[in-house]
């Protein structure tokens, strides 16, 4: 099932303020964080990860896996209407799949055909573009609902 996300504007100067520059960075000028430096990359409580900017939900810890890549992976997200999905030529020679959010249009990584099967997809997200609301007893992380509580900090990069 999709749902329609309703679209958000972002103010960039409110966002300058409540983000670190590397969230900034990544989520509103397609940055890329350095592999194995992001603090999702090994990271596997259970619960939901969502978008830093809006607080979307996008990716279950049940999807996630260590892909080796460095970024943290995801075979699927929690509802295809939560991201959108455009060509990246910004590498010459390469085409990628950018993935963004929906909701606020952030920016959170690219997904690649070599993932597990059945969907053999890896989406291969920044830490620094989501953040993590665990699990809490008795909630169900396949309804994107989790019965949650979230913390929001700028703690989210290795130094």
């Amino acid at each position: 099932m999709e749902n329609k996300t309703e679209k958000i504007n972002v103010n960039k100067e409110e966002l300058k303020k409540r983000l670190t520059p590397l969230q900034y960075q990544v989520t509103q000028e397609a940055a890329t964080e350095r592999p194995f430096t992001g603090c999702y990359n090994k990271h596997y409580e259970k619960g939901v990860y969502r978008c830093i900017v809006c607080q979307q939900d996008l990716f279950s810890s049940d999807r996630k896996y260590d892909s080796g890549c460095g970024w943290p992976a995801f075979n699927d997200v929690l509802d295809k209407g939560k991201i959108t999905l455009h060509r990246d030529a910004s590498i010459p020679g390469m085409v990628r799949t950018e993935v963004r959010c929906s909701k606020c249009s952030a920016h959170m990584g690219h997904v690649f055909d070599d993932g597990p099967p059945p969907k053999n997809l890896r989406y291969c997200i920044n830490s620094a573009s989501i953040d993590f609301v665990p699990l809490k007893p008795n909630s169900n992380i396949a309804s994107g609902s989790p019965s949650t509580t979230a913390s929001f900090s700028k703690g989210h990069v290795k130094k």
